[in-house]
């Protein structure tokens, strides 16, 4: 696709593959600059970035680790530096461990796990609102957090704690959206179900969807590009009147 417009800047974390990386190629292509970020692969998201730029887009990547308050604040000051003022941020990273039961689990990894999943959503999001919204000065902007399935699901004896990561992104979509309306701030959240996507091989179990796809009413499992055109419907205008919401994208389950 050619890109068409100026939908305004984007960042988005976890750019550099799967569902972030179909998110930044289709906002790349309905007109926004993109900002791609990435915690190690700059491989992968300068090959996002090409891309964008291909199809006639504008796009940097920026790696950054959000679990890190100073490497989030200066992703933001990167990407206002270079591609203007932040308009819109899809909180898509996360991190996911090795599959096993609570009883197995140290407090190391329940730490990276929210340090990742929770407060780097949650200072993304602060440096986001700082910018965009009208007590500060700002014109406003869309905010969409990618959520999980596995908040309804539980995950039980594989990732209780991922699950639990995602229940509270849920929860704090939910109320920064009421906290920031005012502000002309939307904040929404996709929840995706299981999903052909290279996060399950950090698990421990690359082909995961297949084993549990007939769960689905649809009976198969979802692609990247599915979700990520709901994340930029509700970064758009066309979901204007839309905040607080959490959007299933999961085949009916």
């Amino acid at each position: 696709m050619t890109a068409t417009g100026n939908s305004g800047t984007v960042i988005i974390t976890g750019g550099s593959r799967g569902i972030g990386a179909s998110t930044a190629r289709l906002a790349g292509s309905r007109g926004y600059a993109v900002c791609v970020n990435c915690l190690r692969d700059e491989v992968a998201a300068a090959s996002v970035v090409r891309g964008i730029q291909s199809g006639g887009g504008k796009a940097i990547a920026v790696r950054a680790d959000i679990s890190c308050e100073a490497d989030v604040v200066r992703l933001f000051e990167t990407t206002e530096r270079e591609l203007g003022s932040v308009t819109a941020l899809v909180n898509n990273a996360a991190t996911l461990e090795h599959q096993m039961r609570l009883d197995s689990m140290d407090a190391a990894r329940m730490g990276r796990m929210f340090a990742t999943n929770v407060i780097g959503t949650m200072l993304c999001a602060r440096e986001a609102v700082r910018r965009m919204s009208t007590r500060h000065g700002g014109n406003g902007g869309a905010i969409v957090n990618v959520s999980s399935g596995a908040a309804r699901y539980g995950s039980p004896g594989e990732y209780v704690d991922y699950a639990a990561t995602k229940g509270a992104v849920d929860t704090f979509t939910i109320g920064l959206a009421k906290e920031v309306a005012e502000e002309r701030i939307r904040v929404n959240a996709v929840r995706p179900g299981y999903i052909y996507t290279e996060l399950h091989a950090r698990g421990g179990e690359a082909n995961r969807v297949e084993r549990l796809k007939d769960r689905v009413p649809m009976r198969r499992g979802g692609e990247s590009g599915e979700v990520a055109a709901a994340i930029v419907w509700l970064l758009s205008e066309e979901a204007s009147y839309v905040t607080g919401a959490i959007l299933d994208v999961a085949g009916g389950l």
